[in-house]
């Protein structure tokens, strides 16, 4: 009978951010594959997990991805954890999960702490619909390439971003973004975490007085819906109302509703045929 592969979130700053389902399926596997075993060691030996631990981080991922396969198909239980937040969510774990599941493996995911879904809960943006990027391109050129491309989306937008690359990304966002609101989370859930919010030109400005390490997370308000609908429109909706029968009164208001304007400016305007 073949194992089975958990997809373990643990916590991304504050070793508090750990759900009792997760700190018992790592107390009962047979494994535990970790991005990093000397960083998970803070976490495991605080909660006084001592289990087999399997590394595999960078280059050893695909052949580490191998062996813990062949425990999976012997019958043993393994739980996948990254340093920090969901494995696979701009964290390693893919080629295992993705193995699994080709190789006819149960995957169960324990959900947990990321860093992404913790931005948007405070940003103050729109959350019913958003894209997730991760890390943008090293590059200038395709990054600037890229955030032209965002910034025409209406969804609002969560970046990762490295604490050398940050100054620059917020220049690029500036640029692109022109005046739209940003929010920069700098080591959410740490003990130095720290919020600013405005536009990325405002951002920049407070970052310099502020000690640039660690992790970030930026948050993007998406693309604002154009103003279509004039007043110029909303005229001509009351003279086709108007032409259906409504009066001119019930005409305005239906529509000075609709558009969101004055009634009174409507009407008046529909007097004048301007």
């Amino acid at each position: 009978m073949k194992g089975i592969l958990y997809i373990v979130s643990t916590p991304i700053g504050n070793l508090e951010d750990i759900t009792l389902r997760a700190l018992r399926v790592l107390k009962e596997v047979d494994v535990i594959a970790a991005e990093d075993t000397r960083h998970s060691l803070k976490l495991l030996n605080h909660y006084s997990i001592s289990k087999p631990l399997i590394s595999y981080w960078g280059e050893k991922e695909k052949v580490k991805a191998e062996e813990t396969l062949l425990m999976l198909n012997s019958g043993k239980t393994v739980a996948l954890i990254t340093d920090a937040g969901t494995p696979g969510i701009s964290d390693p774990g893919n080629i295992l999960i993705r193995k699994a599941i080709e190789g006819g493996i149960r995957v169960i995911p324990i959900p947990g702490p990321t860093a992404v879904i913790a931005a948007l809960s405070i940003s103050g943006f729109s959350t019913d619909a958003f894209i997730f990027r991760g890390f943008l391109p090293t590059k200038v050129s395709q990054r600037l390439r890229e955030l032209k491309g965002l910034s025409l989306d209406p969804r609002t937008i969560v970046l990762y971003e490295a604490p050398h690359r940050l100054l620059e990304t917020l220049a690029d966002i500036g640029e692109t973004f022109d005046d739209r609101r940003v929010v920069v989370i700098k080591e959410i859930t740490k003990f130095y975490e720290e919020i600013f919010r405005g536009t990325a030109t405002v951002i920049l400005e407070l970052l310099e007085s502020s000690k640039i390490a660690g992790e970030y997370v930026i948050v993007m308000e998406g693309r604002p819906e154009e103003k279509l609908n004039t007043t110029e429109d909303a005229l001509t909706e009351v003279k086709t109302l108007m032409k259906r029968g409504l009066r001119r009164k019930e005409a305005v208001k239906k529509i000075a509703e609709e558009y969101g304007i004055s009634k009174k400016e409507l009407y008046d305007k529909s007097l004048s045929g301007v």
